[in-house]
């Protein structure tokens, strides 16, 4: 008898503690950028990546949402309104609203900030470095294929160009990324290569891409005879596909792409080395995970996306005379339009 009551008292406490543990609950304010890409495939594959680890919405999670159209005063007006509400993560998805939240709640230790989709996090002064814990409240997934990366690439697709134009929206992440840029051609690989640059003023709000790449479409048949290629900016602007609509429909060049849709869904560039918004999520996600679990911010490093690819569209590669090398189309796998 009293073993048997041993039992049941042993059964009920792992079911106390299970219970316990279950109705544990965790909150979240999520703010993207724009309700787009990258920031909707990234957030999208950190909320399947947090339920596939046991925390799923109406259970042992809750969050707010908002898209604050890449204006840096209404994510800060949003962050003000809301962090009121005590939750365990903020998840800042873009450039623009984690230079928000650094404004409105860097080293308050209150707050819990992980970001995604930032182009330059070491630059805007959210954390110092990819191999250091972090000293403030912030850690995440930065955005970019690194540059370096990049041009090796164009160079192995397109080794006769030599003179490229980047036409770019007006935005912190685009700035960033012409002084990488600028920095690279100075080095002995690179200086054989020349980069055009070209800005259009910023424009916020659901059209805004499309407004933007309205505006290039005079720089585009301004620099075409003097450019062997066309590269897409890494920006708000460049994740869209307006931009590469407007190359491929002025321009006589061929595109460097920046993402897989802008091959895979045909919207004009010949190739890419594209950056894996889904690894971002993930990647996200598991930091996210840690904290929930009661680990401490400055203990989770930032980090650069784990996971890159390459896509090709043949037809485009024939009609400009460029040979793609086995090599890469052996790595794109099934990202090629034929």
């Amino acid at each position: 008898m009293k073993k048997r009551m041993k039992l049941l008292l042993l059964a009920l406490g792992i079911l106390f503690v299970g219970s316990s543990l279950f109705a544990k609950s965790y909150k979240m304010l999520i703010i993207d950028g724009q309700d787009a890409e990258p920031y909707k495939s990234a957030r999208e594959t950190m909320l399947k990546t947090l339920e596939k680890e046991g925390f799923k919405k109406g259970q042992n999670l809750e969050y707010d949402y908002f898209a604050i159209g890449n204006d840096v005063k209404k994510a800060e007006e949003v962050l003000n309104a809301n962090l009121k509400n005590n939750y365990d993560v903020i998840f800042v998805n873009g450039t623009v609203p984690t230079i928000a939240a650094k404004n409105v709640g860097f080293n308050k230790a209150a707050y819990n900030f992980v970001f995604a989709c930032v182009t330059d996090p070491v630059g805007i002064g959210v954390i110092k470095d990819f191999k250091s814990n972090p000293t403030a409240n912030f850690t995440g997934v930065s955005y970019p294929v690194p540059v370096e990366s990049r041009f090796k690439f164009i160079k192995q697709v397109f080794p006769k160009a030599k003179i490229f134009a980047l036409i770019y929206a007006d935005m912190p992440q685009s700035h960033s990324y012409k002084s990488w840029v600028e920095e690279l051609l100075k080095t002995k690989e690179y200086k054989d290569l020349k980069v055009i640059f070209e800005s259009v003023p910023l424009v916020t709000g659901d059209e805004g891409g499309r407004k933007m790449a309205d505006e290039t479409k005079k720089i585009i048949k301004k620099l075409d005879s003097s450019v062997d290629a066309f590269i897409i900016p890494n920006d708000q602007m460049g994740v869209q596909k307006f931009f590469a609509q407007a190359v491929f429909e002025t321009a006589t060049k061929p595109l460097v792409g920046l993402n897989l849709k802008d091959i895979m869904e045909e919207w004009g560039a010949i190739a890419t080395i594209y950056p894996s918004h889904e690894s971002m999520g993930e990647q996200a996600a598991g930091m996210i995970k840690k904290i929930f679990e009661g680990k401490s911010i400055k203990t989770i490093p930032a980090e650069q996306p784990k996971k890159s690819g390459f896509a090709f569209n043949l037809k485009l590669a024939k009609k400009f005379g460029i040979n793609i090398p086995v090599q890469l189309l052996q790595l794109a796998g099934q990202n090629i339009v034929k």
